[in-house]
């Protein structure tokens, strides 16, 4: 067998769970009930944000909160400060995928 897979939970409670750890690239699986969010912080590689269920709020640098339904995939660059919250009444699911793995950032 030549591929590899991977589980994530299908679950609505909050949820930061690391999916793959390999060289290239690193993917967590990140579930936000209402009125939760992630402690504001700096993108630590080139990140992807592929946003699969509600809304996220997002807020880069000082620029206005944005909002951003599934079916978006939202790229932040490399050292950019984040807030990422859930505002909505829906289950907020998203992946984040980072390229390069920040294993290779100093």
């Amino acid at each position: 067998m030549l591929e590899k897979t991977y589980t994530y939970t299908l679950e609505d409670a909050k949820k930061i769970e690391k999916l793959i750890d390999d060289d290239p690239v690193l993917i967590n699986h990140i579930v936000l009930p209402k009125g939760d969010g992630l402690p504001e912080h700096y993108s630590n590689s080139n990140v992807y944000l592929i946003i699969v269920r509600g809304q996220i709020n997002l807020k880069l640098e000082e620029q206005e909160q944005q909002t951003y339904d599934r079916g978006n995939i939202v790229n932040i660059p490399y050292n950019t400060k984040m807030n990422i919250k859930n505002l909505r009444d829906d289950i907020l699911e998203f992946f984040v995928v980072k390229v390069p793995n920040p294993k290779h950032y100093k």
